[in-house]
């Protein structure tokens, strides 16, 4: 099933992102979609939360738990480098596998990708650091 807008995308800024296990496609032109508050901007969790796809995210999307992590399964080399806040987290995440990423901090771009969202989840939640 494939989500499309009314008018078509540049194929420069098309963004098409495959959440498993469902095989749900969205798409959608980068930088047009409202931002939400759900991790960082163009975050899988920022996307998830747009498209009505559950995204279990414990903290509010704060890089404080482990709630929110995803196994990139098409793609992963597109996405930016963890940071090392976001390391630690990851290293505390079950099932933790070279391809994981906390959706609320890996960003998407204009490649297409594909995340799993596994059907466990650990809540680690943690205050932020102030």
């Amino acid at each position: 099933m494939t989500e499309s807008t009314s008018k078509p995308i540049p194929a420069d800024k098309l963004v098409r992102v495959t959440f498993e296990p469902e095989g749900r496609v969205v798409e959608f032109e980068f930088g047009a979609m409202p931002y939400e508050h759900h991790g960082k901007p163009m975050s899988f969790l920022d996307v998830a939360e747009n498209h009505d796809i559950f995204l279990d995210h414990a903290c509010g999307g704060v890089c404080a738990c482990t709630t929110c992590h995803c196994l990139i399964r098409e793609g992963f080399d597109s996405l930016e480098e963890a940071d090392d806040l976001e390391e630690d987290y990851l290293d505390r995440a079950w099932g933790l596998e070279a391809q994981s990423r906390l959706g609320c901090q890996a960003k998407v771009g204009t490649e297409d990708l594909t995340v799993e969202i596994p059907k466990y989840s650990l809540n680690h939640a943690a205050e932020a650091p102030h």
